[in-house]
């Protein structure tokens, strides 16, 4: 198996986990404050990286590599759980989870900007796009279930996420795919251990339900998901691995109509048929990520 197929599966495991953080999240804010679950997320991720990094004895991360984990702890352990909880009281999970369709073309564009990807073949944008647009066709058809504000903050999350990703992404080859959250984390903890125990709730007030979306986001959504993802990333490349984020959308819509009760109609189905169509074409025409340390090989990411 080459180091593509293997970086495709890993970003498949990836996507499969975070596809069910939109309905964990909106599990969690029934009954806690959207600032307290965001920032009680990352906590309890840090403990679990925390824990990995010791038994390892993974050696700290150098100075130079600081902004860029500085970066992923404000985009993805921060900024997409503040912006996704507060947008979660204003929309629906399953209007929520196609915005994460989007995420493909702004991991791939800052995957470009940052110098991590070699430009694609024109090709490559038309189909990303195409998908994107199918993801946003059906979002307009669905426009009665949204709100501005909604709306705007998950799409600030979806722009947090694809900054977020492309910096993981970079730092992968050289500590590693679950190394590079679980350092995030540990910068995060200054922000997140405070503005924890500032909102802690009267747990007797809190449901299971929101219990189990809390410890589900911050487990697998906010932990175990990355572990995958960066590797995906770094072994099969950000333009193309980042396109498999598109099945994001319709299997947190499933997980959604599971867990949530939310319907699943005809046209979400065509919906799904076009994104995975653009998914296969976006991948015909991407080039592997082009990472600083080429030369070097991936760590093993099992902690």
């Amino acid at each position: 198996m080459d180091a593509r197929t293997r970086g495709t599966i890993d970003g498949l495991i990836g996507v499969i986990i975070f596809s069910g953080s939109i309905v964990g999240t909106r599990l969690a804010v029934v009954d806690l404050e959207p600032m307290f679950s965001a920032h009680a997320r990352a906590v309890g991720a840090t403990a679990i990286g925390a824990l990995a990094l010791l038994a390892t004895r993974a050696p700290l991360p150098e100075r130079r590599d600081l902004p860029s984990l500085a970066a992923v702890a404000a985009a993805v352990v921060i900024g997409f759980p503040v912006l996704a909880a507060f947008a979660l009281r204003h929309i629906s999970a399953g209007r929520a989870t196609l915005y994460m369709g989007l995420i493909p073309l702004f991991t791939a564009a800052f995957g470009v900007a940052r110098g991590l990807a070699r430009r694609p073949h024109p090709a490559f944008w038309l189909f990303a796009s195409a998908g994107s647009a199918a993801v946003a066709v059906y979002a307009w058809d669905a426009r009665a279930t949204g709100s501005l504000l909604g709306d705007g903050l998950i799409f600030a999350s979806v722009v947090c996420s694809g900054i977020g990703y492309t910096e993981g992404a970079r730092l992968t080859p050289k500590l590693g795919g679950w190394q590079v959250i679980s350092w995030a984390l540990v910068v995060a903890l200054p922000v997140t251990l405070p503005m924890t125990l500032w909102l802690w709730p009267d747990w007797s007030r809190v449901g299971w339900p929101a219990i189990g979306g809390l410890a589900y986001v911050a487990a697998f959504s906010m932990w175990l998901g990355f572990l995958f993802w960066y590797r995906g990333l770094e072994r099969g490349g950000i333009a193309a691995v980042s396109q498999l984020q598109l099945l994001q959308p319709f299997l947190g819509l499933i997980a959604a109509a599971a867990i949530l009760a939310e319907p699943i109609g005809l046209r979400l189905v065509i919906a799904t048929a076009a994104v995975v169509l653009c998914i296969f074409g976006a991948r015909r025409f991407a080039t592997p990520a082009r990472c600083p340390v080429i030369g070097e090989p991936l760590r093993d990411s099992a902690p």
